[in-house]
């Protein structure tokens, strides 16, 4: 049994066979899924098709390159969309230092008040980072205290060290498609170094298919994929890929106790 932690179920590029996507994913044995919001209108959307599909939940916030659009309104909105019995995480959040982004502060004030939001929550958090992972653990060691809840790095492409600081903040570094890539030799080795019980398995589906799969549109489907792959990195069984990191998932989201027929 896999989870994919991180994936965008209401992304456009599968709205005419969502349906077909989910039961293929289930017959390669991915028995659950988090759809990610990137802003309040993609959170309802992603809340809101966790309600209508069994073994889906939520993750909601709003993405750096948003954060002008995190006021005061909007922010009581997601804490009000939290409720939800189907929502585990505040996310995806974080920081982006690329062109045409947000003022960097500006992005971490929008950052920093939904780690706050979480902590009232009692949720984890699904963090971003890109071309800002030195910021993002800045940010996140500043605010240490309201990690109690833990969190995870989605999409980890950043150094050993950045990873044992995040870890040791009582974050999960989660590996994707990007893990399996040719050129990856220097993240492979990161993983390698890491312990399977902080690591999470995601697609962030339909976007970075991993290898040999590269450039198609992605799905939870591929999630075997990347366990096989990270299961040759760290030189076991896939089995106890599947194992494990299913664990880790079930306990930073919560899933220990929901319904095994949900799960």
């Amino acid at each position: 049994m896999f989870i994919d932690t991180h994936c965008h179920l209401t992304d456009k590029q599968f709205e005419n066979d969502i349906e077909k996507v989910l039961s293929c994913s289930k017959d390669f044995g991915v028995s659950s899924f988090i759809t990610s919001g990137y802003d309040f209108a993609s959170s309802v959307q992603a809340v809101e098709f966790a309600l209508h599909h069994q073994g889906v939940y939520a993750s909601i916030g709003v993405y750096p390159e948003f954060a002008p659009s995190l006021d005061e309104q909007t922010l009581e909105k997601i804490k009000d969309l939290a409720q939800n019995k189907k929502v585990v995480a505040i996310g995806e959040i974080g920081l982006q230092f690329t062109e045409n982004c947000p003022p960097k502060e500006e992005q971490i004030k929008a950052f920093e008040k939904q780690i706050e939001l979480a902590y009232s929550l009692k949720k984890p958090i699904v963090v971003h980072a890109r071309e800002a992972m030195g910021a993002v653990v800045e940010v996140l060691e500043k605010n240490r205290e309201k990690l109690v809840y833990g969190g995870t790095m989605h999409c980890y492409s950043g150094s050993l060290e950045s990873a044992k600081r995040l870890i040791d903040l009582g974050m999960y570094i989660s590996v994707g498609g990007v893990s399996t890539f040719k050129n990856a030799a220097k993240l492979q080795q990161t993983i390698k170094a890491l312990p399977l019980e902080k690591i999470l398995l995601e697609t962030d589906c339909p976007y970075l298919a991993p290898h040999p799969y590269r450039g198609e549109r992605n799905s939870p489907a591929f999630i075997p994929t990347i366990a096989q792959n990270l299961a040759k990195i760290k030189d076991v069984s896939v089995d106890e890929v599947a194992k494990v990191t299913t664990k880790n998932a079930q306990k930073l989201f919560k899933l220990e106790g929901m319904d095994a027929a949900q799960i």
